[in-house]
């Protein structure tokens, strides 16, 4: 079976049972956003669900953040893994918008990645998500997935990420992140899949 025969599988069984995916992370605009995905690293969704609400209540604006202590803001976030290191990059990163961007999120690559805490992941969600740019961000959620449904051979994210971006069209590639993290949690997570999982099952079974 060819990669391409591979990826129709794939996106037929994606959009299947995902035809319209949603970022799991509550946020109401591209500042709020990143702040939420600057949080999830090293930590669930669900947990940053959960602790972002009172944050926001308290700053939702790159204006009102840095305005806090770092201190501050780890009280609301204390429960979110690496909470002190996080704390500081949410506050430095909100000076920053404020100081060289008006108070706006930047919707360029370069300037999102030099923002303390924001790596190329970050970015990627960001870009498509609050500004609707083309991007494929790729966690160790996906790795794993594209190295399981042998949609890539990568040995780190960066490849995943480039194999990616050729087998599926530009236009679907934020729709296709969505979909694959949360395909992944429900039906092919880490421990194995067993029947469980309608991609592997066509896949490697030879049932489509």
């Amino acid at each position: 079976m060819t990669i391409a025969q591979r990826a129709r599988i794939v996106s037929g069984v994606l959009d299947a049972r995902l035809p319209e995916p949603q970022i799991p992370l509550q946020h109401r605009d591209p500042f709020t956003l990143l702040v939420s995905v600057i949080l999830s690293a090293q930590c669930t969704d669900e947990r940053v669900n959960k602790v972002t609400p009172a944050l926001f209540r308290r700053a939702s604006t790159p204006e009102a953040m840095a305005a806090l202590s770092p201190e501050t803001v780890r009280e609301y976030i204390s429960s979110c893994g690496l909470s002190e290191r996080k704390a500081r990059n949410i506050v430095e990163t909100s000076r920053i918008l404020v100081e060289q961007y008006d108070g706006c999120v930047p919707n360029r690559f370069e300037e999102l990645e030099a923002l303390p805490g924001v790596g190329h992941k970050t970015a990627s969600v960001v870009m498509n998500q609050a500004f609707g740019l083309p991007a494929f961000p790729v966690d160790t959620h996906i790795f794993r997935l594209a190295r399981r449904w042998k949609l890539s051979k990568g040995e780190n994210v960066e490849k995943v990420e480039i194999d990616l971006k050729k087998i599926f069209p530009k236009d679907e590639w934020g729709k296709r992140h969505l979909q694959i993290v949360l395909y992944g949690r429900q039906f092919c997570p880490a421990r194995g899949c067993g029947d469980l999982c309608p991609i592997c099952s066509a896949l490697f079974s030879g049932n489509r």
